[in-house]
């Protein structure tokens, strides 16, 4: 089962996203579990995208949230063994698998803000690879059916 859904980054298009994820998974037979565990995925990935990717810049050359919006794109194949969805935008260059891993084991007070949702993402998926190609960040995530 393969398909591919454009739409413009706005969060309106959450549900259409996660419906296509959805649809896709069922046709290839993934279970309830799965499903669900890549909805959060989804989720996390595409809101991302949404407030960050094609966000202005302040002085500093921070990302002032939410001050954009272009594509974004997203992919899903799958075979016997996994799924596989790749997020597509031609936003603000970012490896969201650069960023080092929270330190889980300090309070909530204690941990910086930011990274949770990446780290999260990371565990629940068996594969992740970015790769920036012709001005486009490129995001795949692999997930075994077995998983």
């Amino acid at each position: 089962m393969d398909g591919r859904l454009k739409v413009d980054a706005t969060l309106e298009n959450l549900v259409t996203v996660n419906s296509f994820v959805e649809e896709k998974m069922e046709e290839a037979g993934c279970s309830m579990k799965l499903i669900m565990q890549m909805n959060l995925v989804v989720e996390e990935i595409y809101v991302n995208i949404v407030h960050y990717a094609y966000g202005k810049l302040d002085p500093e050359g921070n990302i002032i949230p939410d001050t954009g919006t272009g594509p974004a794109e997203i992919i899903f194949d799958s075979d016997d063994q996994s799924v596989r969805l790749t997020f597509i935008d031609e936003g603000i260059e970012y490896n969201p698998l650069a960023k080092e891993d929270p330190d889980i084991t300090l309070s909530a007070a204690e941990r910086q803000i930011g990274g949770l949702g990446i780290f999260i993402v990371k565990k629940m998926v068996d594969d992740a690879l970015y790769k920036r190609e012709d001005g486009k960040n490129i995001f795949t995530l692999t997930k075994k059916m077995t998983s």
